[in-house]
């Protein structure tokens, strides 16, 4: 057994030699996400082409995966031959390559049916965050039209929308070339964004986000190697649901003790998933959190926790 990974006996047929346990495929589902979010198409289609061998998951999950994945290599055929381009200037080039493919295939798919971008908006707007409504506002990204514009946005600000699709909307929307200020409902609470500011890639984002993450990695080398990747996904989803908001703008004007606060709240979090055990003093010497900054930690541990339940383990 390796990360959460169980090999039956090799004899037996490939997709019944391979389980995957819960926490496991979790990590899968945002590894998935996240690779589709930085078009690394060649790393997904490896990815679902491994899942796809799995057995033991819901038959969804298998629907799904299938779907993403023939899209995928119908898509980027040059990523389903060869993976990703070794080589800055090649990735660039096959990337630049990809985007056209994806907006010659979204156009085709417009004109064999006039209504495939309302199809598109009505999965947006009326079923679960997964790998579909991603896929789908991947593929409005490439649609022109100003009622698509139109009807995202008018959308984008009612009640209940799940704060990981609003940002990934709101991605839509930049790479669509909408700009102006939006207002979003995140619960009691109200948020102002400017669409032409949200980040398409993780370089984007200021750098206080990456700080966290750069505290987390030295603890982490030092204490357990291997929570620095499973904070990091969690991390970066965590962000993504928050931006925008009152605790994403605190965070950003915070000084370093607010940021050494997230970090050990992160690797507390990430911990105890990991390990089913809370050490909290010991992450809180890590990180020099003292019995002052005890309250606002907890604070912080609260939210990731919240966010982890709503999110990530009722995929």
């Amino acid at each position: 057994m390796q990360g959460g990974v169980l090999i039956k006996n090799s004899n037996s047929p490939a997709k019944e030699n391979i389980v995957l346990f819960p926490k496991t495929l979790d990590y899968y589902q945002i590894q998935l996400t996240v690779m589709l979010e930085s078009e690394r198409y060649g790393e997904a289609i490896e990815l679902l082409r491994f899942l796809l061998l799995c057995q033991g998951q819901e038959e969804r999950h298998y629907e799904e995966w299938q779907s993403l994945l023939e899209w995928l290599v119908t898509a980027f055929p040059t990523a389903a031959r060869n993976g990703e381009v070794e080589g800055e200037f090649h990735r660039e080039e096959e990337d630049l390559r990809e985007e056209d493919m994806a907006r010659i295939l979204a156009k085709a798919k417009h004109d064999e049916d006039a209504d495939y971008p309302n199809k598109l908006l009505l999965r947006v707007m009326n079923d679960p965050l997964s790998e579909a409504t991603i896929l789908a506002l991947e593929q409005l990204s490439y649609l022109e039209g100003g009622d698509v514009d139109d009807a995202l946005t008018l959308w984008l600000q009612g009640k209940n929308i799940h704060p990981l699709l609003q940002f990934r909307t709101l991605q839509t929307l930049r790479r669509r070339g909408v700009q102006g200020t939006i207002q979003l409902i995140r619960g009691p609470e109200t948020a102002q964004v400017e669409i032409e500011s949200v980040p398409l890639q993780n370089e984007e984002f200021p750098p206080q986000v990456s700080q966290v993450l750069e505290r987390v990695a030295v603890q982490a080398e030092v204490h357990e190697p291997t929570l620095y990747y499973f904070a990091q996904e969690l991390w970066g989803q965590f962000v993504m649901s928050i931006y925008g908001s009152m605790e994403y703008r605190t965070l950003l004007g915070g000084e370093d003790a607010l940021l050494d606060i997230w970090a050990g709240a992160l690797h507390q979090m990430v911990s105890e998933s990991l390990n089913g055990s809370r050490l909290e003093e010991e992450t809180r010497g890590m990180y020099g959190i003292t019995d002052g900054m005890r309250f606002q930690f907890e604070g912080a541990y609260r939210s990731l926790k919240g966010f982890v339940k709503t999110s990530l383990l009722d995929k």
